[in-house]
């Protein structure tokens, strides 16, 4: 399920490919931009913001979100792609490299000074730049964060208030079903009752960093398959702690990456621990 985490490699794994070569062909397969090309462009960066995806040329930027089922793959010049062609949303072309973007959720073609302006809707990235660039700048951001959840209607579920992409960008339901068990809140607690916000925001972005690099989430100190996760997708099954029945649900109507993209959103919790 693609989180930030996931975006974050993606974004590493294109950069590596684009980053400095010039696009040789460019094929957009969605109708609005069915004419654009960019052949000619030098590729920047690539870069993630929070489960946003952005290929930088000093013109224009390739705005793409994964949703569920999204995937860039990076294919050598000739070789077969590994997934059929009438999935494919959009071809980047360079000598060296196909960059092909699978089944994306959203794909826009952005001036690159419209960037900003329309991502500015997201909260602080918990995998963005700007937390290691100074401490001054990691609390400013963490504060951010806290603030906007802090400003959530006090009724709202606080696995609601965690998804809204508004407050802080990057955690997906994997990461707000992992967070709540690891600080003892059960999901459906409404975020006005949920106490020490800066210790939520700060084990969201722990969680994310400490599996940025990694092949498969892991949130239990334990990288085993079947060891790795606490709650999520565990209904039915003994809590690793205290043994008690996990818990499943659905909570609310999540608006988990934009204003416009409400979800209901599957929950696991132990009654026991989570309280």
């Amino acid at each position: 399920m693609p989180e930030g985490d996931t975006v974050f490699q993606a974004a590493r794994r294109l950069h590596a490919a684009l980053a400095g070569a010039e696009l040789t062909r460019t094929d957009f397969r969605v109708p609005r931009y069915a004419t654009a090309d960019l052949s000619g462009e030098r590729v920047d960066e690539v870069v993630a913001r929070g489960k946003h995806l952005l290929v930088r040329t000093p013109a224009w930027s390739i705005h793409s979100h994964l949703k569920m089922e999204g995937e860039w793959r990076v294919f050598a010049p000739g070789e077969r792609w590994t997934k059929p062609g009438h999935l494919a949303r959009v071809v980047l072309e360079t000598s060296a490299a196909v960059v092909v973007g699978f089944e994306l959720g959203t794909v826009e073609l952005l001036p690159r000074a419209d960037e900003a302006a329309a991502l500015a809707y997201l909260g602080p990235d918990l995998l963005g730049e700007e937390w290691g660039a100074s401490p001054e700048a990691a609390a400013h951001s963490a504060a951010e964060a806290v603030a906007r959840l802090a400003a959530t209607p006090p009724d709202i579920p606080v696995a609601v208030a965690l998804l809204d992409q508004r407050n802080l960008a990057g955690l997906g339901n994997v990461y707000v079903n992992e967070l709540c068990f690891l600080r003892g809140i059960r999901p459906d607690r409404p975020i006005g009752d949920v106490p020490d916000l800066p210790a939520v925001v700060d084990l969201g972005r722990r969680l994310l960093v400490a599996n940025r690099d990694r092949v498969a989430r892991v949130t239990t100190g334990v990288d085993r398959r079947g060891q790795r996760l606490w709650v999520y997708g565990r209904a039915g099954e003994p809590c690793r702690r205290c043994g008690t029945r996990i818990e499943r649900g659905e909570i609310g109507r999540a608006v988990a990456d934009s204003v416009t993209d409400p979800q209901e959103r599957v929950a696991f919790w132990c009654p026991n621990c989570q309280r």
